[in-house]
């Protein structure tokens, strides 16, 4: 069995002396485990970091073997974002986030919109509130998707501020009055009545948003916790813009 095709590294852990096992996410096969030999040495070390875009191989006797990976680097997004702490932060989120995909089930929609953000990684006033629609995404891609088109008590789809944290529905505001300390709130980047630039305070507002629905539906079910390099993220903007 085997295969080539291009991918994001998620995640390397050491195998013996020289080797590593690598978390690939590769555009049509899905996540692929594979051993690089030679993957801690000094050529290598650079290619596989989270995040980085790459062209692998990979090859094994059998289709459910752990089977060999071989490696090219596309494009280092790691290495781009290491002058920046926060850019840096959400490769990391990024690439554990991603780790929740089923292993070898292809989502070809999600890489793609995934490797539109890490393009965007260089630029800070478009990075933030793509990653807040990239985890959007990450939920829908799951089974989980957030319905933010209409108001789950009337109908309408004009003045949608609130989110039900049980359903994932938006509510209006007047529906959602009575009821406005149990809501999540709804940044108005993510509707259809969107105007003008995206707040700190937005895509603060975002994170809390997604992040409840990750951790309620992704997370807790297995006992897992966001990921640290997403709870600094979102405590640096937080701070940033006085939340």
């Amino acid at each position: 069995m085997q295969w080539t095709d291009e991918g994001i590294v998620l995640s390397v852990r050491p195998h013996g002396e020289t080797a590593a096992i690598v978390d690939l996410w590769t555009r049509a096969h899905g996540r692929h485990m594979g051993l690089v030999h030679g993957g801690r040495s000094r050529r290598l070390r650079p290619i596989l970091q989270a995040g980085n875009h790459v062209d692998a191989a990979w090859k094994a006797r059998l289709a459910d073997q752990l089977g060999s990976l071989t490696v090219e680097m596309r494009r280092a997004f790691a290495a781009e974002t290491l002058d920046d702490p926060q850019a840096l932060m959400a490769l990391s989120s990024i690439a554990a986030l991603t780790g929740l995909l089923p292993e070898r089930d292809p989502h070809p929609n999600l890489y793609e919109i995934t490797l539109f953000v890490l393009g965007f990684l260089n630029d800070a006033t478009v990075w933030p509130a793509l990653l807040v629609r990239w985890e959007l995404a990450l939920l829908d891609e799951l089974g989980f998707g957030l319905d933010l088109s209409q108001c789950a008590a009337t109908g309408v789809n004009d003045q949608l501020i609130y989110v039900s944290p049980k359903s994932g529905r938006a509510v209006s505001a007047s529906a959602g009055e009575p009821y406005r300390d149990k809501l999540l709130a709804l940044p108005q980047f993510l509707t259809k009545q969107r105007t003008g630039p995206v707040t700190a305070q937005d895509i603060t507002l975002g994170f809390a948003l997604t992040g409840h629905f990750i951790e309620k539906h992704l997370l807790s079910p297995h006992g897992q916790t966001l990921p640290s390099s997403r709870m600094r993220l979102v405590a640096r903007l937080a701070a940033e813009c006085g939340v």
